[in-house]
């Protein structure tokens, strides 16, 4: 008796489990037989993304691209010669600086000097034409004492060379004395606008001569933006005529650039176009302009936008209606694009475009509201194709995984009936 319990002990696990996998292929062979004709039925459709077609009205944009620079830049030198006696706290790369504001001044002294000497002289030169009117004066009287009525005395008795030669004398002077001013006056050196400094060539102790670079400076009232523009581009903007001389509003710019992680933006206007075709790249410039863009004069209240960034723009451009925008995607080397019509085939359609970008195309004919326009990329398209639209009908793989499920939950209770006895 103890012998048969020891062998039943023994085989009771082996059977158990031996039953568990027979009856988990029996179930799944009955799963399986039920399913074939379910699975060819699916496979006849074409699984596809769509889009709803909408007609719109908006206004092209046009994308460019370029560097911010200053509107004016100068090249700042010395007028004249000697050694830099100050500089200013502002005259470093980077530092602003107001209209006026004296950014070097070369020594002085020997300029003052000048100015003095050319005052003196001046003034002797005034002496000796009031000498020469009373001479010319007193001659007149000499000649009508002694008898005028001899007629009318010549320009020698009357000294009229002499006094055409002291006003003469007298006009150098006073242009020798503008000259030791203005001399004088370039010893400060001024730049006529509000600005910032960009490079600084020379400092305080350093001897100059006429011509030498002492910096570069730039102004901050405003800033431009050279945008190059193709053939394409400009049939859908209204730019200025390059002679000013319409009236059409300025068309406004959208810039944007990245800077440590953070997208900025400011806004600005078309001023202009330079009129002539790049012979190199075959594109118009268009010439934007951005006002105030360090925030100097608290016109701008967008964070500053600094000469040299590279930006990126959206021009506005016409107005346009009834239009069916799409991604670039969609549309086909032949200018077609694939459409789900009302009965779940696929047509291939030929539309007419109006524009089109690297990410989007603008549909004038060709697709009606509401037709679906299918997204998904599909190498070989057959017109008539039956389509299964994504998210129009519940997949049934939640029926799919019940059947395993229930399998599982067979097997495991046969297992753990073993486990058991």
């Amino acid at each position: 008796m103890g012998r048969m319990r020891k062998i039943l002990r023994f085989l009771l696990p082996a059977g158990v489990v031996v039953l568990a996998v027979v009856v988990v292929m029996a179930m799944a062979g009955i799963a399986k037989n039920k399913r074939p004709e379910q699975k060819q039925e699916e496979d006849q459709k074409l699984l596809v993304d769509v889009l709803t077609a909408d007609r719109n009205f908006l206004n092209f944009v046009v994308e460019s691209q370029g560097s911010v620079r200053p509107r004016t830049e100068t090249t700042v030198v010395a007028e004249v010669s000697g050694k830099i006696s100050s500089v200013s706290p502002n005259f470093v790369a980077g530092g602003f600086f107001r209209k006026g504001d004296v950014l070097l001044q070369i020594d002085p002294s020997d300029y003052s000097a000048a100015l003095k000497r050319a005052q003196a002289a001046l003034a002797s030169r005034r002496a000796q034409l009031l000498q020469e009117l009373a001479r010319s004066d007193q001659a007149l009287k000499d000649w009508n004492n002694l008898g005028g009525n001899r007629g009318e005395p010549n320009d020698l008795v009357l000294r009229k060379p002499q006094l055409a030669e002291a006003k003469a004398n007298v006009r150098a002077a006073e242009a020798d004395v503008e000259k030791a001013m203005r001399d004088l006056e370039r010893t400060k050196i001024r730049v006529p606008y509000d600005g910032l400094v960009k490079e600084k060539s020379a400092d305080i102790g350093q001897f100059v001569s006429p011509g030498t670079r002492l910096g570069i400076t730039f102004a901050v009232d405003s800033a431009e933006i050279r945008l190059p523009l193709s053939g394409n581009d400009l049939a859908f903007l209204e730019l200025p005529a390059p002679t000013g001389d319409d009236d059409r509003p300025a068309p406004k710019v959208i810039l944007s650039a990245t800077s440590g992680g953070t997208e900025r933006q400011w806004e600005a206007t078309i001023i202009r176009t330079e009129g002539v075709v790049d012979e190199s790249s075959r594109v118009v410039y268009a010439v934007a302009q951005v006002r105030d863009p360090y925030g100097v004069f608290g016109i701008s209240r967008a964070e500053p936008l600094k000469i040299g960034t590279f930006v990126s723009a959206e021009i506005e451009g016409i107005p346009a209606d009834n239009l069916v925008i799409l991604p670039r995607s969609v549309l086909r080397s032949d200018n077609t694009v694939l459409v789900a019509n009302s009965e779940n085939q696929l047509e291939v359609r030929p539309v007419a475009i109006e524009r089109s970008t690297p990410q989007t195309v603008y549909i004038r004919e060709g697709i009606e509201p509401g037709e679906r326009v299918i997204v998904t990329a599909l190498e070989a398209p057959i017109p008539g194709t039956q389509l299964a639209i994504a998210g129009d009908e519940e997949e049934d793989s939640d029926a799919e995984d019940a059947e395993p499920s229930k399998l599982n939950e067979v097997a495991d209770s046969v297992l753990a009936a073993g486990e058991a006895g």
